[in-house]
């Protein structure tokens, strides 16, 4: 199953009073793995930087001057997404920018029955804790030393090991396909990824044949060291007593 994790920077909290995304960083993965194929952009948002937004995560104005419009590469976006499952932290903020920038250029909306929210993973699956992204990586023993601010793509990248640990870690199934449960019911694919694969035991119980054979094998042996040391603990046995 393919999935794309990804993250946006913007210039603000609400599309709707005009903010814009600036950046935008995509991570596929093929069951719950990185294929090292990535999709990593930034955007002319065409108006100014807010200081607020540039201490989050370094965008400037003259850095962002001859970037272009965000229409100008919707198109290898789209092509990248694909149909494939999107999950982000916190998702509703990015698919809300993600989906106001494609209504700007006129291009369909993504659906958000697409959307996987890590967000809502980790508080049902950690309720009460931390559910911030450094959190997470800090839960996970996810290495983070290189995020010096926020960036899209290193958050992509570092998302998409969180999202590993929460829907069952490095041991889950490779299969992501619907899964039957015990109960009757069927598991949604990001669920049905963490059900385990256990291997039936195996035969471990010597044949008669195998047995004659060993039997004959241990016939053959001149003063084997079991029955040294069957000795030695009967002498200390009896000098015990």
């Amino acid at each position: 199953m393919r999935e794309i994790i990804f993250d946006t920077e913007t210039t603000g909290l609400s599309p709707l009073n005009g903010d814009r995304m600036v950046e935008i960083g995509c991570v596929e993965m093929f069951n719950r793995v990185e294929t090292g194929r990535t999709y990593h952009a930034y955007f002319n948002p065409g108006r100014p930087m807010p200081s607020e937004a540039q201490m989050v995560h370094g965008l400037s104005d003259a850095f962002l001057s001859d970037k272009p419009a965000f229409g100008d590469l919707c198109e290898d976006l789209i092509e990248f997404f694909g149909e494939s499952p999107l999950v982000a932290h916190n998702a509703s903020f990015d698919f809300g920018f993600l989906n106001h920038e494609l209504n700007h250029c006129g291009r369909p909306l993504v659906c958000m029955t697409r959307m996987v929210d890590t967000l809502v993973l980790a508080r049902q699956r950690h309720p009460g804790a931390k559910h911030s992204l450094d959190a997470l990586c800090t839960r996970f023993g996810v290495d983070r030393s290189l995020r010096v601010k926020h960036g899209a793509l290193i958050d992509a990248q570092l998302l998409a090991q969180v999202y590993v640990e929460l829907t069952g870690g490095r041991q889950i199934g490779l299969s992501l396909a619907t899964t039957s449960l015990s109960n009757g019911s069927v598991a949604h694919p990001a669920v049905a990824s963490a059900v385990i694969r256990i291997r039936p035991p195996r035969p471990h119980q010597a044949s008669p044949d195998e047995l004659e054979r060993h039997a004959s094998f241990i016939a053959k042996l001149t003063d084997p060291i079991w029955t040294r040391l069957d000795a030695r603990r009967l002498t200390e046995s009896r000098d015990g007593a």
